[in-house]
């Protein structure tokens, strides 16, 4: 296979878009190539997210982006794995290019439902579950996921002061990061005043709903001899499944795809956990980012909560997790958040976080789970 990099990377403010999905699409597609020093003729294939189109009365979103470009001729993909779409999109452009079949690919992620009211808003969310055996028995996400958490305090005796600690975190991350939905900060004081939304998951344990657009060009080293950007080498892309519903799942204190992806991605790379410098992991509730980082095998189970509370974790920790706020506080919108992650990493590598700089930076690990788990992706970065 040849040698796969991003090459560029862009992305909007995420929570409340003044454009459609497909503009902001659009939008984002040309500042990722900008970053990358390229022209849109010169991208051979395209995938596209874009998971509640429906809600703009809009679907096929591919050629409409393309057309945008001025590649029309140019084919297209829509690919859908519920929150981890354009994570999917990722590994699909690795496939393509690192297997010789184009030279360069667009991956682009768009979503926008603020235009919509809550309970609309939770409707469509609430697609990514089962809908026969789940959704229509009022099991909406928060519902799942307390689920999860439940299992986890009773396995392992998490307390809600570490479940507050990720939030808090997260939020301090999140008030640095100028792509973020929420950029203040709160106190474990506000966390554990705030109202309960399905125990033992308060506000403050839930992502919000996002508007946002992210976009990455993945381009082979052998024809990209002067990137303008400092590239990512995708040093592995890995993706698996596992049972979609809870109540056919043997145990649920963990995530069986993030343990089979992991254990992919690592293999590929021929790297272990310990040689990663930071990652970014899907938190949409902060129960989550606890699974994914003992499913990922950072910790043993039953102790990444207490790691969070100590610090490790943190920015300036020993393992930064999440330094962009995660979805948890930079925000969700479902079909962007995976592209986001690696924009994420792509700005760290390139030194342009800002305040939210990660001082020590040899390989990024990023984490993408569709709805409950069904679906995962894992993907390593490195510097070339």
């Amino acid at each position: 296979m040849r040698e796969t990099w991003v090459v560029g990377a862009a992305t909007t403010r995420f929570g409340r878009l003044p454009e459609s999905a497909r503009e902001a699409a659009t939008r984002v597609s040309l500042a990722a190539l900008d970053a990358a020093g390229m022209q849109p003729r010169e991208i051979g294939h395209t995938f596209v997210s874009n998971c509640f189109g429906v809600a703009e009365r809009q679907v096929h979103l591919g050629p409409l982006v393309n057309t945008g470009l001025g590649i029309p001729e140019v084919p297209s993909a829509s690919i859908e794995s519920a929150c981890s779409s354009s994570s999917a999109g990722l590994h699909e452009a690795f496939v393509r290019v690192a297997g010789g079949f184009d030279d360069a690919v667009l991956v682009v992620g768009a979503e926008r439902l603020s235009h919509l009211d809550t309970l609309r808003s939770t409707s469509f969310f609430a697609m990514g579950a089962d809908y026969p055996f789940e959704t229509r028995n009022g099991a909406t996400f928060p519902g799942l996921y307390a689920t999860i958490a439940n299992a986890h305090r009773h396995a392992f005796g998490t307390k809600e002061e570490e479940l507050g600690a990720i939030a808090v975190k997260n939020h301090a991350n999140a008030a640095r990061n100028p792509h973020a939905h929420f950029q203040k900060e709160i106190s474990l004081a506000t966390y554990l005043a705030s109202p309960v939304i399905a125990s033992p998951l308060r506000l403050y344990d839930c992502c919000p709903f996002s508007d946002g657009a992210a976009a990455v060009v993945v381009a082979a080293r052998e024809t990209t001899p002067r990137p303008a950007s400092e590239p990512l080498v995708i040093r592995a892309s890995a993706r698996s499944g596992s049972i979609a519903d809870l109540q056919d799942r043997p145990e649920l204190t963990g995530l069986p795809a993030t343990r089979l992806a992991a254990a992919k991605a690592f293999r590929q790379a021929g790297l272990s956990a310990k040689e990663v410098s930071f990652l970014e992991v899907h938190d949409c509730f902060t129960i989550a980012e606890i699974l994914a980082l003992e499913d990922l095998g950072f910790f043993p189970k039953g102790e990444a909560a207490r790691a969070g509370a100590e610090g490790i974790t943190a920015r300036d920790g020993s393992l930064p997790v999440n330094p962009s706020g995660g979805l948890k506080a930079k925000g969700h919108p479902v079909a962007a958040t995976g592209v986001s992650q690696v924009v994420e990493v792509f700005e760290q590598f390139n030194h342009r976080a800002g305040a939210r700089q990660v001082p020590s930076l040899e390989t990024a690990l990023t984490h993408n789970v569709g709805a409950t788990g069904g679906s995962c992706s894992v993907h390593l970065f490195g510097h070339r």
